[in-house]
């Protein structure tokens, strides 16, 4: 039997503690990390050889969460976990992101890492856990892991700043930030704020550190108790033949390549035109020419970097700072309800906003307890975007770009005018040469401005690079795709003139100081406000009115003890004026307030009028249009309002006498009535007869 093996240590009011030996023993490393009542379990599993064929590392994370952990049995008919929700596809790529950069160059070896929570207390979000608990199963594993890291979610409330707050503190927190390193430097960032400056978010990034430091000192001090037998990495040898053949014939010409071609299709047919001749000329066999086209994209890499870092110049020509052409257009799609084209260089999104009612109000079946999405922002990036054949669907990629974005503008849409819609902002990437996340930031903006939501204000978005080598450092300003690609870092900001709503920060180096971070946040902000101004001489405010195709939304207030009464027995009479009127929908808060959604006024007027049918008061001396219910021998019981019924006595059905009821009136017959009584008992006195004789007498006034 393994020896089990814990450590704990303290952060903030929580106890994290790293154990080992007693779960899934057979995989190569597993640790179970426990954070208050919320447990997680890490597995890492690793192939015994390299996959020789593989030009990429195929790291592969996985992170589930268990229904049962929060006491929970899942929605559906099948009553099991499927696909991975959004949000488990999310805390995986946080993970990711975290961990890949810190493995060799070349390493091929198959490793997969499961993170599983088991156990959820419903106050401590999992996922900054569960990157804890990966970064430990490496560790125990034995793989060439350069960690350990730790990651941490940093709040801030009434300007104090918070580590792993609760679900409950996040609510009041301006910032939800999760920041990932290791002892050295910080190499992910992920999050949300409400208009924090840059200094603010420095603050929480050097706070954040300081307690990823003790949680990757732990990590260290848990594993110095076990005997780990770690593998050493052997990159594969390089043939130093071919590769000085390759540089000889094309070194020169590639640096011809990246000075000069500036347009980034030119670029790519240049560059393979490039290999097809280095392979023709060193008569290359195929199996090598993988060989040989890896040799050339790393000349390709030696030669962009180096002219950034010696010339200031880019691949497109521009400057360190400059940022690309940019063109907005908005309203051009007439029958959507807003919608705006944002083309920045080759990076174009055609956004558009639809308004929808309470009903379509995403409802989200998950571990934790969250209230239903009333504003969801979608990705799309399709083949043809970078001039490619593919498939079509939802990738991982797809889901974390479209949640940067909608944390970009969820937070700025004003509550304080009670606007009730339910909001779907989609973005399609036309064209993509460099974030297109970002696009799709500014591209909602306006969108949502042309739609008429209350967006308190404009935000766009920047993404950021990095050159470095040794003391030389280059800080980009709107990186291209191959920037992003041959580059250090890829940092994207999003916020308005007054601050930042949004920021991701991926680092494919060990990490940064923060020195340069600050640095890259600063000439951030230079960007943002460019772009902010191009935006705002297009449109700077939402439109006054939304468009004649979004439902209109009317509201009304009942008292509280008529909220029964319209909805019915099992919602039978709202189910029912829906039915009769043809609005969209009609739903009731529990205060009373009444909102129908209609397309159309006449049949908003038509449920107002069931409404407030339903809700007025009988009157005594107010004539009504009665309809008979039922026929007795003493009168007829007829309805005056919904749910409202009173007695028209014999006495009282016409001017002359009546020697039986059915003589004059039957089942289903419509007349007016005049309420003469209400008694202690609230029973209704009517009459038809009071009614004919008001109008007899007019008739003859009238003569």
């Amino acid at each position: 039997m393994n020896k089990i093996i814990s450590h704990t240590i303290n952060i903030g009011h929580q106890q994290l503690t790293f154990e080992t030996g007693k779960f899934a023993r057979q995989s190569n490393g597993a640790v179970m990390v426990r954070f208050g009542d919320t447990m997680i379990l890490a597995t890492a599993v690793v192939s015994a050889e390299p996959k020789k064929d593989y030009d990429y590392f195929p790291l592969q994370i996985e992170y589930r969460e268990k229904l049962a952990a929060a006491g929970k049995i899942p929605g559906g008919f099948l009553k099991r976990e499927g696909r991975p929700t959004d949000k488990e596809v999310l805390s995986g790529r946080l993970i990711d992101r975290s961990i890949r950069p810190l493995f060799p160059d070349g390493y091929r070896n198959e490793l997969q890492v499961i993170v599983s929570v088991y156990s959820s207390d419903k106050l401590n979000d999992a996922d900054v856990i569960g990157a804890c608990a990966a970064s430990a199963s490496l560790l125990v594993s034995g793989v060439p892991f350069n960690g350990p890291i730790a990651e941490v979610r940093i709040g801030r409330i009434n300007g104090k700043f918070i580590v792993n707050p609760s679900i409950q503190e996040l609510k009041e927190s301006d910032i939800d930030m999760i920041v990932a390193g290791t002892s050295d430097s910080i190499n992910m960032v992920e999050g949300e704020s409400r208009e924090i400056s840059e200094t603010d978010m420095l603050d929480a990034l050097k706070f954040g550190h300081a307690v990823i430091k003790d949680i990757c000192k732990a990590q260290l001090e848990f594993i110095s108790k076990m005997d780990i037998n770690k593998s050493q990495f052997v990159p594969i040898q390089e043939d130093v033949e071919l590769k000085n053949q390759v540089n000889n014939l094309a070194r020169a010409k590639m640096k011809s390549i990246v000075h000069s071609i500036l347009k980034k299709d030119e670029r790519s047919a240049a560059k393979n035109n490039l290999l097809n001749e280095v392979v023709s000329s060193l008569q290359i066999n195929e199996e090598s020419i993988p060989k040989v086209q890896e040799m050339i994209s790393n000349i390709e890499y030696d030669a962009m970097r180096e002219m950034i870092l010696s010339e200031g110049k880019r691949l497109d020509g521009r400057g360190l700072k400059d940022i690309r052409p940019i063109s907005v257009e908005v309203g051009l799609l007439p029958r959507t309800h807003g919608s705006a084209l944002f083309t920045r260089g080759e990076t174009q999104s055609l956004t558009t906003a639809t308004l929808g009612t309470s009903r379509d109000e995403q409802i989200l079946d998950g571990m934790l307890e969250e209230e239903p999405r009333k504003f969801m922002l979608h990705y799309n990036f399709p083949p043809f975007s970078t001039g490619e054949i593919g498939r079509i669907g939802t990738s991982r990629r797809e889901i974390g770009h479209g949640n940067l974005a909608e944390r970009s503008l969820k937070n700025l849409i004003s509550q304080e005018n009670d606007f009730a819609y339910t909001i779907r902002v989609v973005s399609d990437i036309l064209e993509s040469n460099g974030s297109s996340s970002m696009a799709t930031v500014c591209a909602g903006s306006l969108a949502l401005f042309d739609a008429g939501v209350p967006l308190k204000k404009a935000v766009a978005g920047i993404a950021m690079g990095l050159i470095k080598e040794g003391d030389r450092v280059a800080i980009l300003s709107d990186i291209l795709g191959n920037e992003d690609f041959l580059g250090d870092m890829d940092f994207k900001v999003a916020g308005t003139k007054d601050g930042i709503t949004a920021f991701q920060m991926d680092i494919k180096i060990q990490g940064i100081s923060i020195e340069i971070f600050e640095k890259a946040i600063n000439q951030a902000k230079d960007g943002r406000m460019h772009i902010l101004k191009i935006m705002d001489s297009v449109i700077d405010k939402p439109r006054t009115e939304i468009s004649a195709f979004a439902p209109q939304l009317i509201k009304i207030k009942i008292p509280i003890d008529s909220i029964g009464a319209i909805i019915g027995p099992g919602g039978k009479n709202i189910r029912q004026i829906i039915k009769d009127s043809g609005v969209e929908d009609i739903t009731i808060d529990d205060d009373g307030v009444i909102t129908i959604a209609a397309s159309a006024k006449e049949a908003s007027d038509k449920a107002l009028q069931f409404i407030k049918g339903i809700t007025a008061q009988p009157e005594v001396g107010t004539i009504y249009k009665a309809k008979v219910k039922k026929i007795v021998e003493f009168g007829a019981f007829v309805e005056i309002l919904p749910g409202k019924e009173g007695l028209v006595h014999i006495s009282q059905l016409d001017i002359k006498r009546v020697e039986k009821v059915s003589n004059v009136v039957k089942l289903g017959d419509v007349f007016e009535v005049k309420l003469l009584k209400i008694d202690d008992k609230g029973r209704l006195d009517l009459s038809r007869k009071a009614v004919m004789l008001e109008q007899s007498t007019t008739k003859q006034e009238n003569s």
